[in-house]
């Protein structure tokens, strides 16, 4: 059993096909990016912080501190350079914000990030690992936009889209794991929380 550190319910999905057994502890941090900060330290960051709070809430629990804790962020960058100030798209703000990332997307190819932290029982160590998919999208039209907008689907998804969905019709194809553009890379996971063991 292990704590995941996310409300995502991608997540939940991912770990439960995959026969891992975990409850569900969402934290709330400050998701913000600070100036200048390269787009991996960014979401090794964020993965970091929420198994930190996470575990500050669990600590005093002598069953559940003594779990593993998983944490994860999930964002899309522009531009390739994963060690560079590139532009980073998390979840759109509102229909406006989806519609322009949708826009800066089309035809073109972009990386999905995913910062994965998996702290050990008690908090005694941590493991902080990123999982980078390169994903193609054919030219998407503003009607198509729209109507994809319209839908809801790309609001609580990082970069607006959800390659799960509606948004499959216009990526041929991606360059590693798959289950990391949904948002989580499963197998990277497993192999993390075996490396626990003694």
């Amino acid at each position: 059993m292990l704590t995941l550190a996310s409300a995502s319910p991608r997540r939940q999905e991912l770990l439960r096909n995959a026969g891992i057994e975990f409850e569900v502890l969402a934290v709330d941090i400050d998701e913000s990016r600070r100036p200048d900060e390269p787009a991996v330290d960014f979401c090794q960051r964020l993965a970091r912080e929420k198994a930190e709070a996470a575990f500050a809430r669990l600590q005093h629990d002598a069953v559940r501190s003594q779990r593993p804790i998983v944490a994860a962020d999930t964002i899309v960058v522009l531009d390739g350079d994963p060690n560079a100030a590139d532009i980073v798209l998390g979840k759109p703000a509102d229909k406006a914000d989806a519609r322009r990332m949708l826009q800066a997307l089309s035809g073109r190819e972009h990386r999905v990030m995913t910062g994965v932290c998996v702290m050990a029982p008690g908090g005694r160590s941590m493991q902080i690992e990123i999982e980078t998919t390169a994903v193609f999208v054919v030219e998407i039209s503003d009607a198509e936009i729209d109507d994809y907008v319209a839908s809801g689907e790309p609001m609580d998804k990082a970069g607006a889209y959800a390659i799960q969905g509606r948004a499959s019709r216009w990526i041929p194809r991606i360059e590693g794991c798959y289950f990391n553009v949904v948002g989580l890379p499963v197998a990277r996971v497993f192999a993390m929380l075996k490396a626990l063991r003694p």
